[in-house]
């Protein structure tokens, strides 16, 4: 885990950042449809998993840019900037219907983060353990499917006034709209390190990082 120190003084987004991790501390989270109707045929004809897939192209899309990548350090109160962020994902098991946390690390070659992914996955199926450790996994993210709803919104909570920057999100059950696989994808964002047009900004990003994927 690397990661530096950010000064707030010098931060291109100080005045913004002061306002709302001081006077007025909130995050929004904003939802909208996702084409992936390349992304299936692509999972299809590799044989490959949907969900590993859209897992991989949601981790390129959180570390191309340094604005998803903060942390805020309690109780030194720092602002943080991680080198790279980690999917923090998760298993249903059917017999309990409860959950096991899923830790995998980011690598940009798509071979070894898709191995690796499903080597985490497969290790976490055998165990019915929550698996939350928050305390050795900082620059990780979470990442969580609910494949049994195509929902139009969601919204995340966390305490008031806590500066929770890691990303959040979660996806839905796709549907066909006029020919084409529509998904819905939920981001919650701290509005003290984000705001509408790096949420925007996310989304185009996803779509790209798809197009760049299934194009292979």
């Amino acid at each position: 885990m690397n990661y530096k120190v950010i000064d707030t003084s010098s931060y291109y987004r100080k005045d913004i950042f002061k306002h709302f991790s001081d006077d007025c501390k909130c995050s929004f989270a904003v939802t909208a449809r996702v084409d992936v109707t390349e992304l299936k045929a692509f999972s299809k004809r590799t044989e490959t998993s949907f969900y590993l897939n859209f897992l991989y192209v949601l981790t390129r899309t959180l570390n191309s840019r340094e604005d998803y990548r903060y942390f805020w350090k309690y109780p030194t109160n720092e602002l943080w900037l991680f080198d790279k962020i980690n999917p923090r994902h998760f298993v249903f098991h059917e017999d309990t219907e409860t959950i096991t946390v899923v830790y995998s690390e980011y690598h940009e070659d798509y071979k070894t983060f898709y191995d690796n992914a499903k080597a985490d996955l497969d290790k976490a199926k055998a165990t019915r353990d929550y698996g939350l450790d928050e305390q050795n996994h900082p620059n990780w993210f979470d990442a969580s499917s609910l494949p049994w709803l195509s929902f139009d919104s969601m919204t995340v909570e966390l305490p008031d006034g806590y500066l929770y920057f890691n990303p959040i999100v979660n996806w839905g059950k796709f549907r066909e709209e006029n020919g084409r696989l529509m998904m819905p994808v939920a981001i919650r964002l701290n509005h003290a390190s984000a705001d509408g047009f790096l949420a925007a900004l996310f989304y185009k990003t996803l779509e790209k990082e798809i197009a760049q994927l299934t194009a292979q």
